[in-house]
């Protein structure tokens, strides 16, 4: 039997489920070797014998957390697709929001749930029950993760077609900055621009910088070691600071904060 596949997404965008429909031709070829039984952005049926589930968007209400624990005990592998059910994304800045827009908790992950809701919802707070935003990985298990604000629909092929032969898959261990270079892309820190490149992990083909935008952190940190080694080289050859660099870290990676050298 082909292994069947489920598409899921909870609080976000659902750009990353998006991202797999884009892949038009690659995605008929796919469906030859697997099958589609649960996706709400492709079709009305469902299924719940699954064994590969995928899901993006974050965990940020209690009915996300009832969710995400569904899909875990539905799914023989779980896979976290994209920025904010990775990494949280850019759900967790609603955590550094207080009462004037300025509360930062002393922990990156935590912060006032009423100051939040009062800040986005003003008086009809009350009508909009939220919790703290956090990747999937911080309520069940997650076997794989996917980075990436989107997803990168041909890192998703690649995944796929690994699992099914029986490959290992693993994420790029470099620099975005690495796939800069390669294709021949001026450094922004060159231009005086900061740029996230130094921190973050590749995977993207530098698509951001190749098209005049600085890297915004979209695929999380390559490790502490790698971003304390770029901060080394950031100052000693353009002067900047590893604090300026990941100052603009916030948003897609608070919830890494408390990862960072």
């Amino acid at each position: 039997m082909k292994p069947r596949i489920a598409i899921f997404s909870l609080t976000g965008c659902e750009g990353c489920s998006l991202a797999i429909l884009e892949l038009e031709d690659q995605l008929l070829d796919l469906l030859g070797a697997v099958e589609i039984v649960n996706f709400r952005e492709g079709m009305t049926e469902k299924d719940w014998n699954i064994d590969i589930g995928f899901v993006d968007g974050a965990v940020s209400t209690s009915e996300d957390e009832k969710e995400v624990r569904h899909f875990r005990d539905k799914c023989r592998i779980l896979v976290a697709i994209g920025s904010c059910a990775a990494l949280g994304g850019i759900n967790t800045l609603k955590h550094y929001q207080g009462a004037a827009g300025e509360a930062e908790p002393p922990v990156a992950g935590n912060g006032d749930v009423a100051e939040y809701r009062r800040y986005v919802y003003g008086e009809r707070a009350e009508w909009f029950p939220t919790t703290k935003a956090r990747p999937i990985s911080d309520v069940v298990k997650v076997d794989y993760a996917l980075p990436g604000c989107p997803m990168v629909k041909e890192e998703f092929l690649s995944f796929v077609t690994s699992l099914l032969a029986g490959r290992t898959f693993t994420l790029p261990d470099f620099a975005v900055c690495v796939e800069c270079k390669k294709r021949g892309n001026l450094c922004l820190y060159e231009k005086g621009i900061i740029c996230l490149g130094p921190v973050t992990r590749a995977g993207c083909n530098a698509i951001c910088p190749t098209f005049g935008s600085k890297c915004e952190g979209c695929r999380g940190i390559v490790s502490k070691e790698a971003v304390a080694a770029a901060g080394v080289n950031l100052r000693e050859q353009y002067n900047v600071s590893l604090k300026d660099v990941l100052d603009d870290f916030r948003l897609f990676g608070a919830w890494q904060e408390a990862d960072l050298p």
